[in-house]
């Protein structure tokens, strides 16, 4: 076993033994802590928020995965970890699509704006659809142990609802702000009843964040919305 090795093994299996019953693996604070690291870059439309985003997702789907993967921590949270293998996928996206908007808009990664009327009407019915969908498949394929029915609704809706606002952060869509805040409103209970109390306290924490960020957003929108009006009023002229 070479150094690094040993490295990983010692930080994958590191926790802090709360109580003799309940362990917290510092991989889930780090994650978390990385998660955090990502929406501070986000705010400031700064395309590091993807790569910092995607090594908080990787530590934080082996968490969520808990029992499932010989973690003493807690229950397994399917829809929490399946989110992570998503966010993967999404920031990869943004990712690209943020660096090519430095290329092509002189070092501006994303424009701040609201999603059109035509994509609302698309993606709201759709998400909505999709949580329903989530809920059934997921109740289907079952937890492994016992549940309570809104286990699998809590996780749906935190699922899709991440899927949204992921895919709304790449797009520069304000809205993904508020999508976040969905979230949080269903994730933070969800958290401190299965015993994922960093997870929990974060995402309390980033509910505040979130709503900074939105005012922030709101207001460079409407710059960038003043900011066109004069130009198109200019060359009218």
């Amino acid at each position: 076993m070479t150094w690094l090795d040993h490295l990983l093994t010692s930080f994958y299996t590191a926790k802090w033994q709360v109580t003799p019953d309940q362990a917290i693996y510092w991989r889930e604070i780090v994650g978390n802590a990385f998660g955090l690291g990502s929406a501070l870059f986000g705010l400031r439309r700064n395309a590091w928020a993807w790569p910092v985003g995607i090594v908080g997702n990787v530590l934080l789907f082996t968490v969520f995965l808990g029992q499932a993967l010989g973690n003493d921590q807690g229950t397994p949270l399917y829809g929490q970890a399946a989110r992570q293998v998503f966010f993967l996928i999404t920031s990869v996206y943004g990712w690209w699509r943020w660096q090519r908007n430095r290329r092509l808009d002189h070092g501006t990664a994303v424009v701040p704006h609201w999603a059109g009327h035509r994509q609302r009407l698309i993606f709201v019915p759709a998400a909505l659809a999709a949580v329903a969908g989530c809920f059934f498949v997921f109740r289907a394929i079952g937890a492994g142990f016992p549940v309570p029915w809104w286990y699998y609704l809590a996780d749906s809706w935190i699922f899709v609802g991440s899927m949204l606002a992921t895919f709304a952060m790449a797009r520069g869509w304000v809205e993904f702000w508020l999508c976040w805040i969905a979230v949080d409103l269903v994730g933070v209970p969800e958290l401190l009843h299965f015993g994922y109390y960093p997870s929990a306290v974060l995402y309390a924490v980033y509910a505040g964040f979130v709503i900074w960020g939105f005012v922030v957003w709101l207001r460079l929108s409407r710059r960038f919305e003043t900011r066109q009006d004069q130009v198109y009023a200019h060359t009218g002229d």
